[in-house]
């Protein structure tokens, strides 16, 4: 790779850590000499990348750095549009339109060639069939991840049982069909899964819920790598391979 290129990734290789990495580590990813990494470290160092660290030592890149684009290679720029292409077909209006938003500025800022190439790829997400409608407006719900806060929604589960909830969101899962909302419900007091095409009537409490998101999150997965099972996804009916476990 050029040494532009190289210089890009190993920003990009520093910025994915979070704790000093040994300048070895960092040149056999880049498959390049330590002499080689040293250099280019300084080289960063000279053009104002916050690098902290030494030789021996390690290497850690302060947050908040950014660099002027470079370059994307074929594959990241298929990728991008990708991402951008199904997020239109699968989420709700408004994310949709910030992922074309996202797209047009990339586009802006690259160099013709490659911005045509935006353009031109061969990748096509077909339209999802079947949509179950939302009952309530998804960025409410991706507000309240966001900020940590308590929603309030009635629901219907699949035996028609209606009940009233206040969840403490902490992540939404896109299916083919449905979206569904995983969270932490006082009612159960346990981890529960949402349909939100069966939610209604959505009111963002903004209160704060006493646990970090975050480690709600871990739980969760560590729940779901023991025992994977999510619960209230669909009806049998419908075309989603996943087991069930308990009922909303």
């Amino acid at each position: 790779m050029s040494r532009a290129e190289r210089l890009l990734t190993l920003v990009q290789a520093l910025r994915r850590r979070r704790r000093p990495v040994a300048g070895a580590e960092l040149a056999a990813e880049l498959g390049v000499s330590l002499r080689t990494l040293y250099r280019d470290i300084q080289a960063l160092i000279g053009q104002g990348a916050p690098i902290d660290g030494e030789a021996g030592v390690g290497y850690v890149l302060r947050p908040g750095f950014m660099l002027p684009p470079l370059m994307f290679t074929e594959d990241e720029i298929e990728a991008l549009v990708f991402g951008a292409r199904l997020a239109a077909t699968r989420a709700d209006e408004r994310l949709a339109s910030s992922a074309e938003n996202a797209l047009a500025k990339i586009a802006a800022v690259l160099p013709p060639d490659l911005a045509d190439r935006m353009d031109a790829t061969g990748l096509i997400v077909a339209p999802a069939w079947n949509v179950q409608r939302d009952g309530i407006d998804l960025s409410l719900v991706r507000t309240a991840i966001r900020n940590e806060t308590r929603l309030e929604f009635s629901y219907v589960n699949e035996k028609g049982i209606a009940s009233r909830r206040v969840v403490w969101p902490i992540a939404v899962a896109f299916f083919e069909r449905v979206r569904v909302l995983t969270a932490w419900c006082e009612l159960r007091a346990d981890f529960r899964h949402f349909r939100v095409d069966r939610m209604a009537d959505a009111i963002d409490l903004g209160v704060r819920y006493p646990r970090r998101r975050r480690v709600l999150l871990k739980e969760w997965r560590e729940i779901e790598s023991a025992e994977p099972a999510w619960r209230e996804v669909a009806d049998a009916a419908d075309p989603v391979p996943v087991p069930r476990r308990k009922s909303a």
